[in-house]
């Protein structure tokens, strides 16, 4: 077995060379044919028990050289990278030189690798602070909230509707005097002003009075998610069944010790506010540490190669099909609802997975500038939560080494961005 690296004409890639023996080739091919033997059905022979001189007399031995490379290279690629410390980010382009039965296994592997990070500015950045006060005005639209939350809904029958009301209706849309896909439905309840038909729809509801039919004539927007749809005129014929009106609590003491564990409204802003304090407080925090990441990032240049920037939009992907998922709904449903390709979404991606791979590779230079660590103790702490959170024992999520690695590079990283916002200038 032997390699030769060697640098190609493009930066942060290397070409390997590898030659494996023509003897654990041929053992390869044989353990690919004695776990594939079973399916040959060969005149004369039972099934499966064909020998393989027959088998390759029949087919030929060639068969067997895909699966004979994918047994052994693996392996041996992912040995050769760490012995020869190549960081590879990217999945490697092979090329076979030479694969046949009795003679060595040669063929070249084209890898991209991590890029040099020279770092820029790091300490006394400045920063503009970012401040999110409470006003009187947030807690009463959090009040607000919590009132229409509590609301009691009654029919009411002496008049028409009007906005905010909830209208009980029938309709069906039709574009062209037809019917189309999904514009019919029975007994739905349209809250007036939500916004949530197609424009000018809901405006025309109100004034309709109960057992009232009419005819609503809108028009889709030009970026309506349905091409068949965008920009058309249509129709809807709407018939209302019942009004309902929301009928808010008084914003009262009575009203506090039925929303909340205290005895007075007074109280109850006060918990309000505290609460509204301490969420603007986290964000502006997570706004300052964006900011000082992205300053960081405006004063180092990398070369990042190609392949560092598509494993990030492969994770970006994942994380939508994943989100997609819990809504019950696959990516190639939703990719057909907003009419775009995953080719579309990769390239509208590829901006944000740039930034999100050349922050990754600062805070990781900043961590071994600075000699970072997350000690034995910080890391048991965030496993503690973590089994508290999650309902897990600590002594089972202590036997996971892997995310114990995980927890330690994220509290690194942790540490690198509080480093950058600790020395920075702020500025008011």
């Amino acid at each position: 077995m032997s390699i030769k690296v060697e640098k190609t004409e493009n930066k942060n890639e290397l070409k390997l060379e590898f030659k494996i023996e023509a003897k654990k080739f041929d053992e390869a091919i044989m353990k690919v044919f004695n776990k594939s033997v079973k399916y040959f059905n060969i005149p004369g022979f039972r099934k499966g028990k064909a020998p393989f001189n027959i088998v390759e007399r029949m087919y030929g031995d060639e068969i067997f050289y895909e699966d004979a490379f994918n047994e052994l290279v693996p392996s041996i690629y992912e040995k050769e990278i760490e012995d020869n410390k190549i960081e590879a980010v990217s999945r490697p382009d092979i090329h076979i030189v030479n694969m046949k039965k009795g003679e060595d296994l040669i063929f070249t592997a084209i890898v991209q690798t991590r890029p040099e990070v020279n770092l820029g500015k790091y300490k006394g950045i400045e920063l503009k602070k970012v401040e999110y006060p409470v006003t009187d005005e947030d807690v009463e639209h959090e009040l607000a909230h919590m009132q229409e939350h509590n609301a009691r809904t009654i029919t009411v029958e002496d008049r028409a509707v009007k906005e905010k009301d909830i209208a009980v209706i029938d309709f069906e849309g039709f574009v062209d005097g037809k019917a189309f896909e999904g514009g019919k439905a029975e007994n739905h309840e349209l809250e007036i002003g939500s916004k949530t038909f197609i424009p000018g729809f809901e405006e025309q509801v109100i004034g309709m009075k109960k057992d009232e039919e009419r005819d609503i004539k809108v028009k889709f927007p030009e970026d309506y998610f349905s091409k068949d749809l965008a920009g058309k005129d249509a129709t809807f014929k709407v018939k209302v069944h019942e009004i309902k009106e929301k009928k808010l609590p008084e914003l009262d003491d009575e009203f506090a010790k039925d929303v909340s564990e205290f005895d007075t409204l007074k109280e109850l802003k006060a918990s309000i506010k505290e609460k509204k304090e301490a969420q603007n407080l986290e964000r502006a925090k997570q706004e300052t540490e964006k900011l000082a990441i992205e300053a960081v990032s405006a004063e180092t240049k990398i070369d990042i190669p190609s392949g560092m920037i598509e494993t990030e939009i492969d994770a970006m992907l994942r994380d939508m099909e994943q989100q997609l998922s819990y809504q019950g709904i696959s990516l190639e449903q939703y990719l057909h609802m907003i009419n775009k390709t995953r080719a579309d979404i990769e390239e509208s991606y590829k901006e944000q997975a740039t930034k999100n791979v050349k922050s990754r590779l600062i805070l990781e230079e900043i961590i071994k500038a600075e000699k970072l660590e997350a000690s034995d103790e910080e890391v048991a702490e965030k496993i503690k939560e973590m089994a508290s959170s999650y309902g897990k024992k600590e002594e089972e999520l202590n036997k996971n080494e892997a995310l114990k690695e995980y927890i330690g590079n994220n509290i690194k990283t942790e540490k690198a961005i509080e480093l950058i916002v600790k020395n920075a200038k702020i500025k008011k």
